[in-house]
């Protein structure tokens, strides 16, 4: 395929997936609701990013609610009778929440620590519950196979918690990279200044509050002391047991954008370089180079951003694709074209990506008549794989030469060790 036939194919494959029901793949599941009639929703996780996700479903029936801390259980619940009248029923361990909710529920919205998302993913699509999950799918390589299979095979309705894929710049810069504006993509840079990594450890181990489930917190992940805000609520990221750095943290909202524009799905390498690995935390900065068939993609995180990319100065965090005949910046909400001055009076091609109803609204529509949603397990699996790999690179201290098939780093076979990852019992995927 040349080229120039690569990047109609893009243009015509990503507007007709969108309006015939299949994207990235995945077929769509099959209807199940009156567009009237209101889906019966189960939320894992309550507060913070979770809240938002609690908001995203109002116009459903949240029957019920989970959270290992009973501050923000109580919280959510007195919020949704105050607001909808109806009165959640409220769990601590999801795990029993979809097994005792069963029929009841058609769909899961779940917004945990990283390490939670498969467990709780999977045991609510093997149930048949549509489900959307926060950003980054998985907590491993792995569990993100698993969990893109697994909803394939049970038809639901999926959604990556990858809000900013529903705003409108997106849209627009995805249709002019296929355009061919910038002619041929060969490398792209990702970059995020934030810093998710190696802290000073503070703190005394002492009893949890009686209001959290310190062991139901930890979950899958090996038994530790409790440490008064060491991990809950807000610094788990740091910590390869709960998360994955600022890598896990981010890349899968900026990467997103070459991974739709240039239709990415799974590298042939990939290298990574930090500071000296921290075998409990994760790095203050890294930058990750990534090998595609078509383009050449690097992300730079934390203490090692960039001050200027492609020979242009460029804010904190932002996407810069480089292309044969131009280059192009974009972040969440504006774009500019380089250099500026053949781009003078540079007319946008024709919007064939609709406007988002809303990513939650996506979602919602899919449950109930078999829509597509755009971050469907199938093409979130894919990027989610991909994040996770610049962190397998890290801690190997590797170049890998990656197997997507057999999700094998051929040339290095201590990688295996964090492709996937061994489980407490009870909490196996």
């Amino acid at each position: 395929m040349t080229n120039q036939t690569r990047r109609s194919f893009l243009q015509t494959s990503t507007a007709a997936a969108l309006a015939t029901g299949i994207y990235a793949g995945h077929a769509t599941a099959a209807p199940t609701r009156s567009p009237l009639e209101k889906l019966n929703i189960a939320c894992i996780g309550t507060a913070n990013r979770a809240a938002a996700d609690v908001n995203g479903v109002m116009t459903e029936n949240i029957v019920a609610l989970c959270d290992v801390d009973g501050k923000y259980l109580e919280a959510s619940k007195k919020m949704l009778i105050e607001k909808n009248g109806l009165e959640p029923r409220v769990y601590a361990d999801y795990r029993e929440m979809i097994e005792a909710e069963g029929d009841k529920i058609d769909a899961v919205t779940v917004a945990t620590t990283d390490h939670h998302h498969a467990p709780a993913t999977m045991q609510a699509i093997k149930a048949g519950k549509h489900v959307y999950c926060e950003k980054p799918l998985t907590h491993t390589v792995k569990e993100a196979r698993m969990i893109a299979e697994a909803a394939a095979e049970a038809g639901v309705a999926t959604q990556l918690g990858t809000q900013i894929h529903a705003g409108d710049n997106y849209r627009r810069v995805v249709e002019i990279i296929q355009s061919g504006a910038i002619g041929d993509v060969t490398d792209v840079h990702v970059w995020v200044g934030k810093g998710w990594g190696i802290t000073e450890l503070t703190g005394k181990e002492s009893a949890p509050p009686e209001w959290l489930s310190w062991d139901l917190w930890l979950g899958p992940a090996p038994e530790r002391p409790y440490v008064a805000g060491r991990y809950h609520p807000a610094q788990w990221r740091r910590f390869w047991d709960f998360g994955q750095g600022t890598l896990g943290d981010m890349a899968c909202h900026f990467m997103d954008l070459p991974f739709w524009a240039l239709d990415l799905k799974h590298p042939t390498h990939c290298e990574a370089e930090g500071a000296e690995v921290n075998e409990e935390m994760c790095p203050t900065g890294l930058v990750v180079r990534y090998k595609f068939p078509t383009c050449n993609l690097t992300w730079y995180d934390g203490d090692m951003i960039p001050k200027q990319v492609a020979g242009e100065r460029v804010p904190a965090s932002g996407v810069m694709f480089v292309g044969t005949e131009g280059k192009m910046f974009a972040d969440y909400g504006r774009y500019r074209l380089y250099p500026s001055d053949k781009f003078t009076g540079f007319k946008p091609p024709e919007q064939t990506i609709p406007k988002s109803i809303g990513h939650h609204q996506e979602w919602i529509k899919a449950c109930k008549d078999g829509s597509p949603t755009t971050c469907n397990f199938d093409y979130s699996g894919a990027l989610t794989e991909t994040v996770l790999l610049g962190n397998v690179a890290y801690r190997t201290g590797k170049s890998l030469e990656w197997d997507a098939k057999n999700l094998k780093a051929t040339n290095c076979p201590e990688a295996d060790a964090y492709i996937t990852k061994e489980y407490r019992s009870g909490w196996v995927v």
